[in-house]
């Protein structure tokens, strides 16, 4: 008897020590993941500068050029169809690099926050892709810490991108509310909806793609969470951030005020 409870004893440390190990782990592959996110952010900032004030600042001296030559090309007409062809490309190629640097990381997240930058967004994504986009923002309400904006932009951003690859969707809603213990984001189609096993797996959160599992880590960051619903009329997402997170963060961020109404056309 008193081998057998000793032994029991024994395993019993060893299964504390076990899930104890088991925990460590995963808050540091949390943290690892974490990381990597910000990582991400911040080359992404880094590379939407340099195309801009680069690549795209080389692309607009070539313009400038090629009107010079147009202009001294005038007297021959081969030369000048050559010349306006050429003058045509260097505009789709600053269009394109400006809209690439914007996608990548949009200055108006920056400048005057998300609510700017999810209009921006949605108005080019329904240009793009032709699906209707119904947008209803929270109007008066404050500027959130800087990874919050983030992190709820990231969602709108891999939302949609799901919506025009999968749902087979003509039309679109988006919502954001700031209401009193959260902030609440929900992106719902109108399209096809997801299987039921397929959306269990979904909600499960095994072998997710790229997009949903970093939607999930930025939300889990900021102990907030991902909702997803789906049946024959559609799918919605929904992105919860708790006030208490948004406090934290807070200490360390600006928190001005900004409407959708203080937006500008000047990123298009």
């Amino acid at each position: 008897m008193w081998t057998f409870t000793n032994h029991s004893r024994r395993l019993a440390l060893s299964l504390v020590q076990l899930e104890s190990v088991i925990s460590e782990r995963t808050a540091e592959l949390q943290n690892l993941s974490q990381r990597l996110l910000k990582v991400q952010d911040e080359e992404r900032r880094k590379l939407a500068r340099d195309l801009h004030d680069s690549t795209g600042q080389t692309l607009a001296a070539l313009k400038i050029s090629v009107t010079c030559l147009q202009e001294k090309c005038k007297q021959d007409p081969s030369i000048l169809a050559i010349s306006s062809e050429v003058a045509g490309l260097a505009d789709r190629a600053i269009v394109e690099i400006r809209t690439m640097s914007y996608l990548l990381h949009p200055p108006l997240l920056d400048e005057v926050g998300f609510a700017c930058a999810a209009e921006w967004y949605v108005d080019g994504f329904a240009k793009r892709s032709g699906i209707r986009v119904h947008l209803n923002l929270a109007t008066g309400c404050e500027r959130l810490p800087t990874g919050i904006e983030m992190a709820l932009f990231r969602v709108l951003q891999e939302s949609l991108t799901n919506v025009h690859r999968h749902s087979g969707a003509s039309q679109v809603s988006v919502r954001f509310q700031n209401q009193t213990e959260r902030a609440i984001l929900e992106i719902r189609d109108f399209g096809r909806g997801i299987a039921t096993g397929e959306l269990a797996r979904l909600r499960g959160g095994a072998q997710t793609g790229v997009g949903l599992a970093g939607m999930r880590e930025r939300l889990h960051e900021l102990n907030g969470q991902l909702e997803i619903e789906s049946d024959s009329t559609g799918t919605n997402v929904r992105a919860i951030v708790p006030h208490h997170a948004i406090a934290r963060l807070a200490q360390i961020g600006d928190c001005g005020r900004v409407t959708a109404s203080t937006c500008t056309g000047g990123y298009a």
